[in-house]
């Protein structure tokens, strides 16, 4: 990947509402849940119904899934370690910007890597970015392989793929661990819904 051109001559504008306001006006606490595991491992599903449970609750949500923002904003991005960290960078920065609109942001990416996802912690505000490891065997994630690309990736269609020939590394510190091939995804949605309730994101 080319490296990007630098913007200069630029400065920052400041406005008239702030994060504060936003959270107000919306009655509730901002932050990104960022859900990471291996591919199969079930993030997007556990964010999708997760998102649902908040939804009902009256939280603004918004999710941002590794498949669907590669179809715009990272569409120019392979799957090298250098465009893995820039991916990550620039859902870092956008999920930044969600929290300042005081949204509720749900991440569902592999993130494989713990120094990228430690860059977008350091992105944001104490407590507002909740690192969800959502945990998974290999073989199990392997077995589920919902998209086919284990197989692909065993066949040697697909190279640099994590848990086979590219590597994983396991949150040391989350937040939250999420054992998704031991939960049913109820059981799962719960678990992070009562982390929010108990962390005071939410209120029941």
């Amino acid at each position: 990947m080319e490296e990007p051109k630098k913007a200069t001559n630029v400065v920052w504008h400041e406005g008239k509402i702030n994060k504060a306001d936003r959270r107000q006006l919306k009655k509730h606490n901002s932050a990104v849940l960022w859900f990471t595991g291996l591919s199969g491992a079930g993030k997007s599903t556990l964010a999708v119904e997760v998102e649902r449970e908040l939804y009902r609750r009256g939280i603004n949500t918004y999710i941002l899934d590794g498949d669907n923002v590669r179809h715009g904003l990272n569409k120019n991005l392979g799957f090298s370690p250098e465009d893995r960290k820039e991916n990550i960078r620039r859902i870092g920065e956008v999920g930044k910007l969600f929290v300042d609109a005081g949204v509720m942001t749900l991440t569902a990416f592999i993130s494989p890597y713990q120094e990228d996802r430690e860059q977008v912690r350091a992105l944001l505000d104490d407590d507002e970015f909740v690192e969800v490891y959502v945990k998974c065997d290999l073989e199990e994630a392997e077995e589920r392989d919902p998209k086919g690309l284990y197989k692909k990736a065993r066949s040697g269609e697909i190279k640099g793929f994590t848990g086979i020939d590219a590597p994983y590394e396991a949150p040391e510190n989350p937040e939250l661990v999420v054992a998704t091939d031991q939960l049913t995804l109820e059981a799962s949605v719960q678990k992070v819904v009562n982390f929010l309730l108990e962390k005071g994101y939410i209120e029941s």
